[in-house]
């Protein structure tokens, strides 16, 4: 595929995503090393184009490395607690300077529309302000944090008000007492705070590694909130702070009503792009719900099923269907869906008045196969069966049947097939059969 072929490719595939973002909640949030990585005007300009798309943004940014750079310059030490520094009220001066710095840096990047630059014509809109209420961490196993605080109160409402006019939200690591004290606070609480209290969409969270991953360094591409929270739990004492921290507020954030929270290495160039414009994107997801969607199909999936089942029919693993065959059925069948993308099928059809059924047109997109989406498609379709009032499920099949065997089906005879399915047997194809007994 050339590489004009690719783009279009590329850009048809991104369509539903482009739809679906527009209009929705984004918080983003990314540490100081990203501000002072030589290739942060990519990132800017990326932001700058989901501005562009409809997506209402929330930036928080970091500065640990800024801070600390002028904390040494100054010759005052610092200390970490927990991941927290203590912030005394020198350091404290340093941390206004020094957030108040890097916003503007922020700011000015978004506002360039440079002729040949991917910000070409762009008119963006910035505002920052005091939208974050503080308090003082205070005295924590005898350590006293100073003017190292956390998260009290988020003015959401306003927040709101200036993404309603179009404004992106750019929103330093510094909170506000009603005293009129200011706090030093972790970028990511805030964050995922402002994430909560707006209910967005997502909360995106750039990180300066590879991000969540499993034994031979393979990024986990997606979690459940349980799977998560087992994942924090078995990895704390492995992980680095940092990670752990991540994982925390991402769990955190989707307990109390964030959809998805997803956790990118902002190292790779564009890959924000690739996380929210592809199916599978590069980092790691965690959601509240299943990412992945087990219904009743409806006649709007049968392009879907087709395109699925289509290999499979080319190889002989199917029988061929045909569309006006398949509009017909289509209510004998389930789908999994990602994204609005059909990646899996199955087909139940009542074989006699005696509780016997057919499970038929078992597919799973092969990018999704060993994932154990092929077992849940399983249980929905005996889920289904059994509601149906069906006390025995045959499959025929000419190359799953061990797959068949180890979700509970016994190999059969065909003889013993239900008369009105076994008239249409076809001993060329010699499918095995299978049953399952649901009482």
């Amino acid at each position: 595929m050339n590489s004009k072929r690719q783009y279009v490719h590329w850009f048809r595939n991104s369509a539903p995503y482009i739809n679906a973002h527009r209009g929705e909640t984004f918080v983003i949030q990314f540490g100081g090393e990203a501000v002072s990585d030589t290739t942060f005007p990519n990132l800017v300009h990326d932001l700058a184009l989901l501005d562009s798309l409809g997506v209402k943004l929330v930036i928080v940014h970091g500065a640990r490395p800024q801070i600390e750079a002028g904390l040494k310059a100054e010759g005052l030490t610092f200390q970490y607690q927990d991941g927290l520094r203590i912030t005394d009220q020198p350091a404290m001066e340093v941390v206004k300077r020094t957030a108040g710095h890097v916003r503007f840096e922020i700011e000015a990047l978004l506002s360039m529309g440079l002729a040949n630059s991917p910000m070409a014509g762009a008119r963006i809109r910035t505002t920052s302000g005091n939208f974050v209420a503080a308090r003082p961490m205070g005295i924590r196993n005898g350590i006293d944090f100073l003017h190292t605080g956390e998260v009290r109160r988020v003015d959401a409402p306003s927040i709101n008000q200036h993404l309603a006019l179009g404004e992106i939200i750019i929103i330093s690591p510094i909170g506000f007492s009603p005293t009129g004290e200011m706090f030093n606070l972790a970028a990511e609480d805030v964050a995922t705070a402002i994430a909560i209290e707006l209910k967005a969409s997502k909360l995106l969270l750039l990180v300066e590694s590879d991000g969540l991953t499993r034994t031979g360094d393979s990024v986990i591409r997606e979690l459940t909130l349980d799977a998560a929270k087992r994942h924090l739990a078995e990895q704390r004492e492995n992980q680095e702070e940092e990670s752990y921290r991540h994982l925390f507020n991402a769990i955190h954030a989707c307990r109390n009503g964030v959809r998805r929270t997803q956790i990118i290495d902002r190292r790779i160039d564009g890959g924000l792009i690739s996380e929210l414009f592809t199916r599978d994107g590069i980092g790691t997801m965690i959601s509240a719900d299943l990412y992945d969607t087990t219904r009743g199909a409806t006649i709007d999936d049968v392009g879907g099923i087709l395109e699925l089942i289509a290999p499979l029919e080319e190889d002989g693993t199917l029988v061929r269907r045909s569309r006006e065959k398949l509009e017909a059925e289509i209510e004998r069948f389930l789908v999994m869906e990602r994204d609005g993308t059909v990646i899996g099928c199955a087909a139940l059809y009542p074989l006699n008045d005696l509780g016997d059924m057919e499970l038929a047109c078992v597919a799973i997109h092969h990018e999704y196969r060993n994932a154990g989406r092929g077992d849940r498609l399983m249980q929905m379709a005996e889920r289904q069966a059994r509601s149906e009032g069906a006390g025995r499920v045959f499959v025929l099949t000419t190359r799953t049947t061990h797959w068949f065997m180890e979700s509970g089906f016994e190999i059969d005879s065909v003889n013993n097939l239900p008369t009105n399915r076994k008239v249409l047997y076809n001993y060329q194809r010699g499918s095995k059969v299978l049953v399952k007994s649901l009482s």
